[in-house]
């Protein structure tokens, strides 16, 4: 939390237990062990700007009222020296704490130091922190949902680098199993169509039958002509995966980097397998007894792991049955590893590179496999807390009050290339963060290109570039961006006491203990709303408070107040990835 903030809650804490430890040296309160009580936020201002509940929960062990309790420690209390003007004693015992002129002069000297490092901490003490989000089939274009959990993912990871983690980005690359054999033959099938028309070798149901599968192979065509037709199914599908592959990845990352999203490692799931990594996995997980063989195939006894999980819970067995828990299987009669071997392979692997805490971003879809990762983890002993799911909502696109499915310009499902490409990058960035991950969302384009107070992200990047403006018209002002952090000040800003000067520097106090939230609840939505809702104090102080006026000391206070609204909206808006713009 902000310096002054934290400041604040200690000082607060110090005085209750002094006042406290008084009473009971005289007898007014009887000894024991104190009980902890919460420092908070009254949901009405009017009750403080803080409030504790430590009368409620003592008073049981004091044996008296909780109001006379409050009363009594309130008496006793000295705030000399500290940021608060009064302590009030309200409703069954709550003690409302009011902060001085001081505080309110502090947390702007605190921003005005800070800088462009305002709202960050070292709450995450420096942990190493892995988000892995995207993470699409590489076997086609990337879709709607890939758009929401790509901004989803890349401002958690913000966030939990502003809250003092260290964090690596990751995507992880599906280029083995199933699907990759269902891309080779699918290109194979659109292959041989070319030369021999597609009444001669039909596209199977199951097989992929988009349009970017002909466009790969017309493609390996127009380089190679008819080069494969002679070689068997098997290397001709082995090349054509050879070539379309990479391309599929090169555009994703294109994709992504447009989107302004850069991973720190692609992981390629293919080298779970070459590594012999998806193989160690099944080991380990056979010298535990945690496999059986069964039909030729080696299954994972998922079914009595989460049973044991379940169980040591607290669940019944009535609960535990009505779950129909099944078993899995790790290797198919053909030898061949599932995906679920190299999807608990790839998790043991990160957990072995030494992150404490892997974060997946998946869609709502996977609901039933978080459970079976967690508890191979956990039987592994490797740990199911080290691994926490996001479940993400699918995403409607609305246009004119009508849901949108097809591109106007290709008469396609619409890929998130056909988003970037229709919207402009900060709106997609900062809308898809307005909502949380877990709650359906509709995104609508008119909205999303509005230059208008409508538009959240215009809205937040118009309050920048207004102050912006303010601070070019104002002359004969000695307060400036760039000697902010040094000019003394602290005079001027005690005359900042207008509701909605106020009400404008707590929002802005708040920021750091926010972002922590954000991070601890995996919601960077927190910090989206955060910003609009600074935008609109901004908006609110402006028009009820002129900046530009007569008295100098005043003067020089809002424009100090101007520039941390500025230096907190800048941090904000680059955290996300989102222009920062001087004028508009």
């Amino acid at each position: 939390m902000s310096k002054v903030v934290n400041l604040a809650k200690e000082q607060m804490n110090r005085v209750i237990n002094a006042a406290i430890e008084e009473l009971v040296s005289n007898g007014g309160l009887p000894g024991g062990d104190l009980k902890e009580f919460r420092v908070e936020v009254p949901a009405d201002r009017q009750n403080g700007d803080l409030s504790a509940n430590v009368a409620m929960v003592n008073s049981k062990t004091w044996r008296i009222a909780p109001r006379q309790a409050a009363d009594l420690i309130a008496s006793h209390i000295s705030l000399e020296g500290t940021y608060f003007s009064k302590v009030l004693v309200a409703g069954p015992g709550f003690m409302n704490f009011y902060l001085s002129d001081e505080y309110y002069a502090d947390i702007l000297i605190d921003i005005a130091k800070q800088k462009e490092n305002y709202g960050r901490s070292n709450y995450g003490e420096g942990q190493k922190v892995l988000v892995e989000f995207v993470s699409a089939n590489p076997t086609g274009p990337m879709h709607m949902g890939n758009a929401r959990g790509g901004a989803l993912g890349d401002c958690l990871a913000a966030v939990l680098d502003y809250a003092g983690y260290d964090v690596s980005r990751e995507f992880y690359v599906n280029d083995a199993g199933n699907q990759i054999e269902k891309f080779g033959l699918s290109l194979d099938i659109r292959y041989q169509q070319h030369f021999k028309g597609e009444d001669a070798v039909p596209l199977p149901e199951d097989s992929y039958h988009g349009e970017d599968i002909k466009v790969l192979a017309e493609e390996y065509i127009a380089l190679n002509g008819d080069s494969l037709l002679e070689m068997s199914e098997n290397e001709r599908r082995q090349a054509l995966i050879s070539y379309a592959l990479p391309k599929n990845i090169a555009a994703m990352k294109a994709a992504m980097e447009k989107y302004r999203i850069y991973y720190d490692r692609w992981f390629l799931e293919s080298d779970l397998h070459n590594g012999g990594e998806v193989m160690d996995t099944i080991e380990a997980m056979k010298s535990l007894g945690l496999t059986y063989e069964k039909d030729g195939a080696l299954w994972y006894k998922n079914a009595e792991v989460q049973t044991k999980i379940l169980k040591s819970k607290g669940k019944s067995d009535e609960d535990i049955e009505k779950l129909e828990l099944k078993d899995d299987v790790l290797i198919r009669a053909n030898g061949n590893p599932t995906y679920f071997a190299a999807d608990i392979a790839y998790h043991r692997n990160k957990i072995l590179r030494g992150y404490v805490k892997n974060i997946d971003i998946w869609g709502a879809d996977h609901h039933g496999h978080v459970a079976r990762v967690k508890g191979a983890l956990e039987a592994l002993g490797l740990g199911a807390d080290k691994l926490d799911v996001v479940l993400m909502q699918l995403v409607r696109l609305t246009q004119g009050g009508e849901v949108v499915r097809m591109s106007k310009r290709t008469g396609k499902a619409i890929t998130l290339t056909d988003l970037l490409d229709e919207i402009p990058i900060d709106a997609a960035r900062f809308l898809f963060n307005m909502r949380e991950a877990g709650s359906q969302m509709e995104f609508d384009l008119d909205l999303a290109v509005e230059q208008s107070s409508q538009n959240p992200v215009y809205y937040c990047q118009y309050a920048h570039a207004r102050i912006c403006s303010i601070l070019n018209k104002l002359e004969n002002v000695d307060v400036t961006v760039d000697n902010i952090a040094n000019i003394d000040a602290k005079a001027s800003l005690l005359k900042l006491v207008a509701p909605e000067e106020r009400e404008l520097i707590r929002h802005l106090s708040s920021l750091t203990d926010e972002i922590i939230l954000a991070a601890k609840s995996y919601d960077p939505a927190r910090i989206t709303r955060y910003c609009v809702d600074l935008a609109t104090l901004f908006h609110k102080f402006y028009n009820a408070c002129h900046v530009n006026v007569e008295d100098e000391e005043l003067r020089r206070a809002r424009v100090y107040l101007c520039i941390c609204v500025k230096t907190t909206l800048a941090n904000i808006l680059e955290m996300l990835k989102i222009t920062v713009p001087d004028s508009m």
